[in-house]
């Protein structure tokens, strides 16, 4: 594996007496697309809100390419290049898809308030390179004709493909997907399964992804890791994970874990 982009040790949170996540370690290469499995309730979305500040650790680190980020709050960790995307989709869906990509861009604009209000040329020449940046993401994603609709006029598949954009948008290290292909019907799948790669490939970009269909984890992760009830139980290929014991116990409640 290449130098690290993401690196988690001994990563642990406490809800009063009970342990959520314990003792997770985690470590993720440039470009690398890994895997984050496990039943229901076994902890991989609490493990994604630690990674993104909306919890903070009761013990363990995080560093992003060396940096530690601990005590940072969501806002810092996006613009230290650490997106996610949500189990539940959270567009503006009164905005445009232009402008729900545009939105993201709003951490790297240099014009002032005042130059905000007054319109001035700064302002527009500034608007208007967001405006081409997320007109090139949409036309990776293959959204450039969806550009000028409402958000929440989107065919299901296409708003979980927005809220990628979105994220890309921030200008991330590391992509966080959360559950992507939830509610998708298998060609929404497909297409989502070519997008993640070419993501990947274009843009060099890491990804960390949380994911129920089995067929889209195997076909696209290089590595998973399986947690049950806060704990990692298992980590490895594909192939190897498809046949260990205690993932197979872990998700089909047999005596061999």
């Amino acid at each position: 594996m290449t130098e690290s982009v993401l690196k988690v040790e001994h990563l642990g949170i406490a809800f009063g007496g009970l342990k959520a996540v314990e003792d997770f370690h985690l470590e993720i290469g440039k470009s690398e697309l890994v895997g984050l499995i496990g039943p229901n309730g076994a902890g991989k979305t609490t493990i994604f809100n630690l990674l993104t500040g909306v919890y903070q650790p009761t013990e363990g680190a995080i560093y992003l390419d060396g940096v530690p980020m601990v005590g940072k709050k969501p806002h810092q960790m996006v613009a230290a290049g650490i997106a996610r995307t949500f189990q539940n989709i959270r567009l503006f869906k009164e905005l445009t898809v232009l402008e729900n990509v545009m939105v993201s861009f709003n951490h790297t604009m240099k014009y002032s308030i005042l130059s905000g209000i007054l319109r001035t040329k700064n302002y527009w020449k500034e608007e208007a390179a967001a405006q081409r940046r997320a007109l090139d993401l949409l036309r990776v994603m293959h959204m450039e004709d969806y550009a000028d609709q409402v958000a929440a006029n989107l065919p299901y598949g296409q708003q979980r493909k927005l809220e990628i954009a979105r994220a890309l948008a921030t200008g991330a290290k590391i992509l966080l997907l959360d559950e992507p292909a939830a509610g998708m019907n298998p060609t929404e799948t497909t297409q989502l399964m070519d997008a993640i790669q070419t993501i990947r490939e274009k843009f060099q970009i890491s990804v960390l992804l949380i994911e129920h269909d089995m067929s889209l984890v195997m076909s696209v992760c290089e590595r998973i890791v399986v947690i049950d009830y806060g704990h990692i139980i298992a980590t490895g290929t594909p192939f190897e994970i498809a046949n260990n014991p205690k993932v197979i116990g872990a998700y089909l409640g047999t005596d061999d874990q």
